[in-house]
């Protein structure tokens, strides 16, 4: 099987997709976990919020990371 110009982009275009998804996505996870770090540093009394608040924003960086995945797929799915 030869693999054409076409479908070469496709494999650049579906690597670039998923790496600048999960670099931005690593960026996001790496800012929230010093920010609460940091807040629960200055209100530790306000520890099971802070910590609650975090993990739900991690959950949507990563449903985020995810929908890339799939489109990455997609993308994939479309060279053949």
């Amino acid at each position: 099987m030869e693999i054409g110009i076409g479908s070469g982009l496709h494999y650049i275009g579906a690597g670039l997709a998923i790496g600048l998804a999960a670099l931005g996505g690593s960026i996001g996870i790496g800012m929230i976990g010093s920010k609460a770090v940091e807040s629960i540093a200055r209100q530790p009394e306000q520890t099971s919020n802070i910590r609650s608040n975090m993990i739900i924003g991690i959950a949507f960086v990563e449903t985020a990371i995810l929908y890339a995945l799939v489109i990455s797929f997609m993308i994939l799915n479309a060279a053949k």
